[in-house]
């Protein structure tokens, strides 16, 4: 109960600082270490391409005879989420890796925070590294995802906005509060010392706040994504990043 009390006592107090400006954006790139970007910056020296080498073995053994070299799939990872018309559906990109395998190869679902599906959406999402996010701002997707992004929620009474739109730039707890762009995902984390998936990082937040965390396959955590997505519009995919 004490950590608990001193991150809201903490919040509480931000509250009365001035919050800087909310541009120009900036990615959790931006707000790192020069240290951590250099580990980024470094494919050879990036712990994130530990998983990038798994998912093009995996993607050699399941995926490369139905859609060729991965390599074909520049441009994918900066669209989603989606809408899925057959499915009738938003779906996220690890969600369409998982409907492919189960509805096209009959294989069984990776779990959510399977190392293979990390993996997998870590390769394609490096196919589409340096070009701009692009999803489509498709409703009522979009907007079910700004409402959930701006209303307070959990113990704490606080909002994703409160904290990566008035407080961004500021510190708490040490760490410099991000705009919360998810332009690098699935990010290695340093505090993780691993891989994990966008849906990890809100879970955490909404752990942070004592909300109730919706699951990571819920129509909630895919029109968080989206609108996430859409508010980065135009940045550039960072996939793998590393994060500290």
């Amino acid at each position: 109960m004490k950590i608990w009390a001193s991150l809201a006592a903490a919040v509480l107090a931000l509250s009365a600082a001035i919050s800087p400006a909310a541009e120009p954006r900036r990615s959790g790139y931006d707000d790192s270490s020069r240290e951590t970007q250099a580990m980024q910056d470094d494919d050879a020296g990036n712990p994130a391409f530990l998983w990038v080498r798994q998912g093009e073995a995996l993607w050699d053994q399941d995926c490369k005879g139905c859609h060729g070299a991965a390599g074909t799939l520049r441009g994918v990872a900066a669209r989603y989420p989606l809408f899925d018309p057959r499915a009738n559906r938003l779906l996220t990109l690890e969600q369409r890796i998982v409907q492919c395998r189960t509805d096209r190869m009959g294989a069984p679902a990776f779990a959510w925070d399977d190392e293979r599906l990390l993996a997998l959406s870590a390769l394609v999402g490096l196919q589409s590294r340096g070009l701009p996010l692009n999803a489509e701002p498709r409703e009522p997707f979009l907007s079910q995802g700004e409402a959930l992004f701006r209303e307070r929620i959990g113990q704490l009474n606080l909002s994703c906005a409160q904290c990566h739109e008035e407080r961004a730039g500021l510190r708490l707890s040490g760490a410099t509060i991000p705009q919360g762009h998810a332009t690098g995902y699935p990010a290695y984390r340093l505090e993780w010392q691993g891989m994990g998936s966008l849906y990890r990082r809100l879970r955490n937040c909404l752990n942070g706040v004592r909300a109730e965390v919706f699951a990571p396959d819920s129509p909630e955590a895919a029109a968080l994504a989206l609108y996430l997505a859409v508010r980065a519009k135009g940045m550039r995919v960072e996939t793998p990043a590393v994060r500290p």
